[in-house]
């Protein structure tokens, strides 16, 4: 009955960190970006009873006697799922169809990753003009450097294809090439990325290194789209199914834990 205590608190532990990512995946139901994440569990150690069963007669059984103890959280996965396309006003908000994801250069440095293509043109102290983050983190183009453009340019009359590649419309009417591409990276495992907030990701040893579009042949190239974003993975539906059978789970183990100890004061009750 001790056991049976442990086991079911191990339930309810496994199933509160459940219902902790879902209330995570539906808090950003509408962020840009957004990949769903799963949990998965894992079975704790069986304690053996009995190494060898017999039946009434003696004979043995092909099977033994073991218990299990309880369940935790094996991993929490994120699904790089493709989101759906939604429409944008925004002149520098893209949308990746494919496995990309953009590229962008950290205070420290460090490059991130991320599938949030909403973008702002922002202008330097170099006067010049830098795609950026919202965070004002800047956009690496295909050669791992910022995306900047001298401040006479007027940015409204920037285009762009859907490999990225970065295009200039002047006052004459003539279109040129501004030999500039916006980076995206893919990883042979994306969910080994590390989280670090604000729809950022970092390379890890699990993700292993990233693989640069445009350079590594053996890589399907991803299209970007200009004018539109994309939605967050999660589906409401989904959710609330999950939240309603992690919900159950908790519930019944918490009833196990009530029953064990009803059990345990009623052998505590016994009287010779």
């Amino acid at each position: 009955m001790m056991r049976a205590l442990w086991t079911a608190a191990s339930g309810m532990k496994s199933q509160q960190t459940s219902l902790d990512n879902i209330s995570n995946n539906l808090a950003n139901i509408n962020t840009t970006g957004y990949k769903k994440e799963r949990l998965e569990f894992q079975s704790l150690l069986y304690q053996t009873l009995q190494g060898t069963t017999t039946d009434h007669e003696g004979n043995p059984k092909p099977i033994g006697a073991q218990v299990g103890l309880g369940v935790k959280v094996a991993a929490i996965s994120t699904e790089f799922h493709q989101g759906i396309p939604e429409e944008s006003s925004g002149d520098f908000d893209f949308f990746i169809e494919g496995d990309g994801l953009f590229m962008i250069q950290m205070p420290n440095g460090e490059t991130a990753y991320t599938r949030n293509g909403h973008f702002l043109m922002s202008i330097d102290s170099g006067n010049t003009m830098t795609l950026t983050t919202t965070d004002g983190y800047p956009v690496l183009g295909a050669n791992s450097s910022p995306l900047s453009f001298p401040i006479t340019l007027d940015a409204t009359k920037l285009t762009f294809d859907n490999y990225g590649n970065v295009f200039y419309t002047d006052a004459n009417g003539v279109t040129q090439n501004l030999g500039l591409q916006i980076g995206l990276a893919q990883f042979n495992n994306p969910s080994g990325l590390t989280k670090i907030g604000d729809s950022y990701f970092v390379e890890s040893d699990a993700s292993g290194v990233p693989r640069l579009e445009g350079q590594d042949a053996t890589l399907k190239r991803s299209k970007i789209v200009n004018g539109y974003l994309e939605a967050s993975s999660v589906q409401a539906v989904d959710e609330m199914v999950d939240m309603i059978v992690t919900q159950r789970a908790y519930e019944m183990n918490s009833k196990a834990i009530q029953a064990s100890d009803e059990m345990l004061q009623q052998a505590n009750n016994l009287r010779s």
